[in-house]
């Protein structure tokens, strides 16, 4: 048995395995309107059959008569409740409107916002996935989609899966070198009691 990275459950080679195919028909947006924290987690709740299988609007008919096919259940039309599957198109950041305060930074999962504190945001329209996740930090609705430009794909799920692991490094990198910071701070903010 092992332990599953994102719940901490054991599971078993074959499971680990099912999961990962689960995993691989998935879009890899992590955009959460299955109900999930992304798709891994969704993956995982497939396998374990408690989830169904017409859930990831990003992934449409297409992909729910994958998981079907793999889990040898019935297609199911997309449940309305988790969104369209219609492509959202790319993220806007209108520059008018714009104050810097970076909180779509990390709403973004796979970096294509691009900015920093005080400044002007823009998105890198290639490495937008749609997920839509930026809309609702933006404290003063300066994001909007927009339809994808033409000949513009939607990122590859192998691109997006590869973006989403990078994102995730560098925020254990970043919040690792804050914790560091903090320690030296306070090591260094005690009297030294030496003689």
């Amino acid at each position: 048995m092992t332990e599953s990275p994102a719940d901490g459950r054991a599971t078993s080679g074959s499971e680990d395995a099912l999961i990962a195919r689960i995993d691989a028909l998935l879009p890899q947006t992590q955009c959460r309107r299955c109900g999930y924290e992304g798709c891994l987690p969704y993956a995982q709740a497939l396998a374990r059959a408690g989830a169904a299988i017409n859930r990831c609007p990003p992934g449409g008919n297409e992909g729910i008569a994958a998981l079907a096919a793999l889990l040898g259940r019935e297609p199911l039309p997309l449940d309305a409740a988790c969104g369209s599957d219609s492509d959202p198109g790319v993220a806007w950041i209108d520059p008018q409107v714009c104050i810097g305060c970076a909180r779509c930074l990390p709403a973004c999962p796979v970096d294509a916002i691009i900015g920093a504190r005080r400044y002007l945001h823009g998105v890198y329209e290639a490495d937008c996935n749609g997920c839509e996740l930026c809309l609702a930090s933006c404290p003063v609705d300066c994001i909007h989609m927009r339809a994808r430009g033409a000949g513009q794909p939607a990122p590859a799920p192998a691109e997006n899966r590869r973006r989403y692991r990078q994102h995730g490094e560098r925020l254990r990198r970043a919040a690792d070198e804050r914790a560091a910071l903090l320690l030296e701070r306070k090591r260094s903010a005690r009297p030294d009691t030496g003689a």
